[in-house]
């Protein structure tokens, strides 16, 4: 079951690599302007946001495989609609009901649903690093497909090798689809709570709190936010672009793998917090550079570091939560991130069109910065206390 649950994590994430390249591409092709792209990226996380809730709210009435297989079809439904959609308003009412994921990360009702199945794992944060790495490496190859329409431009118009991408994005979610039809049929809960949160409610909604401003920080500087930055900074082609984000990827996977080891070492939240403070550090680098060279070398130290916290981050809240409650702390706990970063996606689309190139990159290190803090503060006695608990 694991083992799917992994596959179908790697295949999503190809396609959410190229994707979050290409999108911001194919909206200028369409003729549309920075806003235009800063306002459908919010649409993504917003609907992302709407269906995580429902999910935490209704999904322990449901089997998660089905509704994993529903969300699968969305997928498809999204890469098809989108490929057949030049409007704008066709376009962003497509991302708010769509599975469109135009950050680095897993933003999507996919997330907590594969959580809650991976928390039966004894070794969760293993096991969820090894989610994380699969994710990373595969965004990282899906992000060096992001230069196919280049190659397939001397073919065909530039428009149409574009929306050849989301009809393989389309593809991608038939072939999830079908990996989740292997599934064992299971629900969260067999004895379907009353309610979804019960003793763990305070902590949940406090880790949610945190999260939020994190996501928030980190939907200023979206992986298409970050290419359309470098497009309109530097003039970086699509197709280096794509190679860039594929080196990014690749150094945030290979990370991940050291973020089991170093947790059991130091503790889930010092892993979080003692990586992702040198991460924020090197963007405000990258911002404030001038060179090309020295911007990409402190991206990629940025990459090295800023996602080791994800699988730490997941393990750390289905620690501290009691199993009946794991569906719904995951999917608690995404959803204020969703909508936290569903709005600064529109507030960097604002920035950039008002010419403040660097102002999203600087205020995203902060904003991070603070959140780091802050967790450390609140929750480093916590995780003792959980183990402790769970020992007994």
């Amino acid at each position: 079951m694991i083992g799917r649950i992994l596959f179908a994590r790697a295949l999503r994430s190809f396609a959410d690599g190229f994707i979050a390249i290409v999108l911001p591409a194919y909206l200028l092709a369409l003729g549309m302007g920075q806003l235009e792209v800063g306002f459908i990226s919010t649409a993504t996380l917003l609907g992302s946001a709407c269906m995580t809730l429902a999910v935490g709210r209704w999904g322990h009435r449901f089997s998660i495989r089905r509704l994993l297989l529903a969300a699968a079809l969305l997928m498809a439904a999204t890469g098809v609609a989108f490929a057949g959609s030049s409007a704008f308003w066709p376009l962003l009412v497509v991302a708010f009901f769509g599975t469109l994921n135009p950050s680095s990360g897993d933003a999507s009702v996919f997330m907590p649903l594969d959580h809650t199945m991976l928390a039966t794992a004894s070794d969760r944060t293993g096991v969820f690093a090894r989610y994380s790495f699969l994710g990373s490496i595969s965004g990282a190859v899906g992000a060096l497909c992001a230069g196919l329409p280049e190659w397939l431009g001397a073919r065909l118009p530039m428009l149409d090798a574009l929306r050849l991408m989301f009809v393989l994005y389309a593809a991608v979610g038939v072939a999830v689809w079908l990996i989740y039809l292997r599934l064992p049929e299971a629900h969260a809960d067999e004895h379907k709570p009353a309610v979804p949160l019960g003793p763990s409610r305070g902590i949940v909604w406090r880790l949610a709190g945190l999260f939020s401003v994190d996501s928030f920080a980190g939907g200023l500087v979206l992986n298409s936010l970050l290419a359309l930055w470098l497009f309109e900074r530097f003039g970086m082609s699509l197709a280096t672009a794509g190679a860039f984000f594929f080196w990014t990827g690749l150094l945030s996977a290979c990370s991940q793998l050291a973020a089991g080891p170093l947790a059991r070492r130091i503790g889930m939240i010092n892993t979080m917090v003692f990586t992702h403070i040198p991460s924020s550090l090197c963007l405000i680098g990258a911002a404030l550079a001038s060179s090309l060279d020295v911007t990409l070398t402190l991206l990629l130290a940025r990459s090295l570091l800023s996602q080791m916290d994800v699988p730490a981050r997941g393990a750390f809240v289905m620690t501290v939560v009691t199993p009946a409650e794991r569906p719904a702390a995951a999917s608690f706990t995404a959803v204020p991130r969703s909508l936290a970063a569903a709005i600064s996606p529109s507030m960097t689309g604002a920035m950039f069109a008002a010419g403040a190139m660097v102002a999203p990159l600087v205020a995203c290190g902060v904003l991070k910065i603070a959140y780091d803090l802050a967790l450390f503060a609140a929750f480093r006695r916590v995780e003792a206390r959980a183990a402790l608990a769970a020992s007994r």
